[in-house]
């Protein structure tokens, strides 16, 4: 069975294992200074291990989400909506439709009849 050929977030499982005791790949993602850079280690990391995860899916994926929030100093709740950012987003670990704009339109809020 191929890799590529497993769902996203089991993928994603796969890589998070495999970085357990990656000392060298551990300490290059210590000294990353933003997400940005921990994006292109753990894609190094990723087609070493033949997963072929594409830079999107690692940056909507929990827990590397979450991981590339942290090293920005992002907040993962947006004030006045308590919900944390995954579930504003919506959609994350599912791979992008080809051809779909890398931009979407703001989804509008029903906020009630009272």
């Amino acid at each position: 069975m191929d890799l590529k050929d497993l769902p996203v977030t089991q993928r994603v499982n796969a890589l998070v294992k495999a970085l357990d005791g990656a000392q060298r790949t551990n300490e290059a993602l210590a000294r990353c200074g933003d997400g940005e850079a921990m994006l292109d280690v753990l894609l190094d990391a990723s087609s070493r291990l033949g997963l072929g995860l594409t830079r999107w899916e690692l940056e909507n994926t929990p827990p590397i989400r979450d991981w590339i929030w942290w090293k920005n100093k992002e907040a993962p709740l947006t004030i006045g909506d308590s919900k944390p950012r995954y579930q504003q987003d919506g959609g994350q670990g599912k791979p992008r439709p080809e051809g779909s704009p890398e931009e979407e339109p703001p989804r509008r809020r029903f906020l009630g009849l009272f």
